[in-house]
Formats: structure tokens, C-alpha cells, sequence
């Protein structure tokens, strides 16, 4: 189905947003559109919102399981705002999930349980959020893509993540069951990223409630959303797997003609599978067996 807004969609559409989960799939540009909806379709999610100009096409068997909505990415604030919308248009406890196109959700097990069993598991665990590391996918070989765009030969970093503690703005102590993570692309090309856009963490599912707020550099406004686990042991954990850096690098004058590889000597084939990036931690099942 179409729509004429996002304020359309959340007068008319308001009975799709009650239990969930609802997928908003922000759409950049016309890179890898119907894979990205496809995968989420795939995935399990009972909802899924393509939130993209009215330019871009859809391949008939995308468009009649998506709900279209026409929007613009190019404004840095827009998915923020946009994402806050549907958060005050929800019923409170919706699972919201968003991403942007040619980023694909992965989670323990995915290949044979549903983000539906996920988030029950995960909502019986009294957790109302879920952090997801932003893996940054990329090109094997720049001369064949210069794009830097490639689901057959994808590539990823095996290693070189780390964490760092997190301030309080207020006490300058370290926030409770909080870190700031970093690697992969943005780490190693650092010089090209701006500071406010280097880390890799993302709360990029979660329950609605009352008055929450998702702010610029993708946290929450109530800080137990922002934790990794809760007090008591390790809880789930996801992982967003991405080709937008490096798509952003390639695009970019300024980065474009200073890179002529993404691959280094930790890089290894993506494998597209939740099994691999369990063995290399970068995601974590907890308790889910």
C-alpha cells in the first residue's frame, strides 16, 4: 500500500502499529533497495515500512508486502524525527526496528527462527531494547565495484573492534552497562568520518513507550535503553550489517580517490550467515539457545 506522508501513513496505518515488530527501512539512494526489503520480509518482521522517494522503483512482489511511504533521507535530522513520529504514533510496547537500505539485519539463529521469537524471548527477559552492532560490510575488489557495493563478494572485518567506556556528560563516570564501539571501515578509515558518526553501536530495535526520544547518535533519552545487558547476566544482542560507509566513502570526493581497497590482511568473506559473526562476537546469544 501507498501513502502520501509519513503523517498519512500514521493517521491511516495506527492498527499496524500496535504489537509489531515494524520494520522502517530508510531508503538513501537506489542501492540494493529489494534485497534490503526482501531480507527484512524474510526475516520475520509483521510489518514493513519503505520509507524512500518517489523515484525509485519496486519490483512488484516488494511492493505489494511493503507499505510505501514517500520520504526524503537528505535532511541529517529526518529519519531522526521521522523514527520519533512513528514512536509517538505507536501503542506503547511496539517493537520498532530501523535501518537504511543496503543494511541487513542479522541475529542468533536467523536462519531458522524469526525476529517475532526473538523479541518474545527477548521481551520475557524484561529487556525493552536490543543494542546491534553496525558491521560495515564492503567490495572485495574496488576495480570490478568501484560502488563499493557487493552481496556475491562481500567482505568484512574478522577483527579490530573495541570498546570504550562511557561518560556521563554530568558526573564524567562511566555509565552503567554502557560502551562506545568502534571498528571495521569507519575505524580504519577514521580520517574521512566525522567524530559524531564513528561509532558502531546502534539500538536499532526496541519497545515504544510514552515520550521516548531517539536522538542523533542513535541512542535513547532514557539510558536503560542505551545498556547492553541488563544487571543480571548477558542478554541478546544483533548485528546490522552494512554496506553504507563504505558506499559513502566511494560516493564521497573527499574519500573516493584516497582509497583503492577496503580489504586488509584481517579482512574475510562475508558468509551471510548468523554463524559467523557469533565465532567472531559480534553478536551475542545469551541465554537463547
Amino acid at each position: 500500500m501507498m501513502y502520501r506522508s509519513l503523517d498519512d501513513f500514521l493517521k491511516q496505518g495506527k492498527a499496524l502499529l500496535v504489537k509489531g515488530p515494524v520494520a522502517l527501512i530508510f531508503i538513501e539512494d537506489d542501492v540494493e533497495i529489494a534485497t534490503t526489503l526482501r531480507h527484512h520480509l524474510q526475516s520475520g518482521f509483521k510489518t514493513v515500512l519503505a520509507l524512500m522517494p518517489d523515484a525509485f522503483d519496486l519490483p512488484p512482489d516488494v511492493a505489494s508486502r511493503v507499505q510505501r511511504i514517500p520520504f526524503d533521507c537528505a535532511q541529517s535530522q529526518a529519519v531522526f524525527d521521522a523514527v520519533n513520529a512513528v514512536i509517538s504514533a505507536s501503542e506503547p510496547g511496539c517493537w520498532l526496528y530501523y535501518c537504511y537500505n543496503a543494511e541487513y539485519l542479522f541475529f542468533p539463529f536467523c536462519e531458522t527462527r524469526s525476529v517475532v521469537e526473538m523479541l518474545a524471548f527477548h521481551t520475557e527477559e524484561r529487556r525493552d531494547a536490543m543494542l546491534t552492532y553496525v558491521v560495515d560490510l564492503y567490495a572485495g575488489d574496488l576495480q570490478v565495484t568501484p560502488s563499493a557495493v557487493s552481496l556475491e563478494h562481500a567482505y568484512l572485518d574478522k577483527s579490530g573492534y573495541y570498546a570504550q567506556a562511557r561518560p556521563d556528560p554530568e558526573t564524567g563516570h562511566p555509565r552503567e552497562r554502557q560502551l562506545d564501539f568502534f571498528g571495521g571501515v569507519r575505524w580504519r578509515h577514521e580520517e574521512h568520518i566525522p567524530n559524531s558518526s564513528r561509532k558502531i553501536d546502534r539500538i536499532s530495535l526496541f519497545r515504544t513507550k510514552a515520550d521516548l526520544q531517539l536522538q542523533p547518535d542513535h541512542s535513547f533519552d532514557d539510558q536503560e535503553y542505551n545498556t547492553y545487558a541488563c544487571p543480571w547476566h548477558h542478554n541478546l544482542t544483533a548485528a546490522v550489517c552494512s554496506f553504507r560507509t563504505a558506499k559513502a566513502l566511494k560516493r564521497n570526493p573527499g574519500s573516493a580517490f584516497d582509497i583503492s581497497s577496503f580489504r586488509w590482511h584481517n579482512s574475510t568473506p562475508f558468509e551471510w550467515h548468523s554463524r559467523q559473526l557469533l565465532d567472531l562476537g559480534l553478536m551475542e546469544p545469551g541465554q537463547w539457545f
